[in-house]
């Protein structure tokens, strides 16, 4: 642009000293003659005005290139900028998603807490249940009656002495008396069964609690070749410690046992109280 300018400028100079020679006056090295009353300017002068002439020309070429680079420099400008704005977008997107990221990670860390808080809760409880069971007495028993095989009848009831201990937790079942104690107070409960093979036969069985008598079962065998008969039977209890149960049989009764174990007595202890 400024070369343009400056061109101008001297063509506009060339043209004010052409007008001065006019006038018959000398400037510069510009050489004037006359020639049959006409004056003529030296070739050199018009050499000067041509080569002005095409500097200017390619100076004007040069201007359009140069606005057409610059052009292309604005559209690419715009290109970056859409670039640029669509860029931000994405990182305020993905500035968007951290945000809820970090929400969430915070909302788990809480839950996490939360549930650990709970773990420790629990565990304690465990702890406090496995203090209490430890703590808590095991009582439980069961045995069958002999290898013997029938036992009875007898003219009176007599108390049955399960010999055969299977099972006596706590050891409060006497195989020499057949009589449970209980060592604390609490529930208990009990099961018996009882079995005999003899044809035309009573077999039954009393359970005490204390001197009370709780239970009485008993059944007739039918005079088959095939004749047997079962009973049995179970309860709760709530006993105090120091409490005895036992089971009698009946006077006139009888009862089979041997290596099978038809005829067993058990108990345990259900809860303390």
């Amino acid at each position: 642009m400024r070369t343009a300018a400056a061109l101008l400028a001297s063509l506009l100079c060339l043209t004010w000293t052409w007008a001065q020679g006019e006038s018959g006056e000398v400037i510069g090295n510009a050489n004037i003659q006359e020639d049959g009353g006409k004056r003529n300017i030296s070739p050199d002068i018009w050499a000067e005005l041509k080569e002005l002439r095409d500097m200017a020309i390619e100076q004007k070429v040069e201007l359009r290139n140069s606005k057409s680079k610059i052009e292309k420099l604005e559209q690419e400008n715009t290109v970056l900028k859409a670039s640029m704005s669509s860029s931000e977008n994405v990182v305020k997107e993905l500035q968007r998603e951290n945000t809820d990221l970090l929400a969430r990670v915070a909302a788990s860390e809480n839950k996490n807490t939360v549930l650990e808080t709970r773990m420790s809760s629990s565990e304690i409880e465990v702890e406090e249940l496995k203090r209490e069971n430890a703590d808590r007495p095991k009582v439980a028993f069961s045995a069958s009656l002999t290898d013997a095989g029938h036992v009875g009848p007898f003219n009176t009831d007599i108390t049955l002495k399960f010999s055969k201990v299977f099972t006596n937790i706590g050891q409060a079942y006497s195989p020499t008396t057949g009589i449970f104690t209980a060592p604390v107070r609490g529930v208990y409960y009990f099961r018996f069964t009882l079995r005999d093979n003899r044809a035309s036969s009573w077999i039954g069985a009393k359970l005490y609690h204390n001197d009370e008598r709780l239970m009485l079962n008993d059944d007739y065998s039918t005079p088959t070749s095939y004749a047997y008969a079962i009973v049995a039977n179970a309860l709760a209890l709530q006993l105090e410690k120091g409490d005895v149960v036992r089971i009698d049989l009946g006077a006139s009764h009888g009862v089979f046992d041997d290596s099978n174990d038809h005829t067993t007595f058990s108990g345990f202890l259900l809860f303390p109280l």
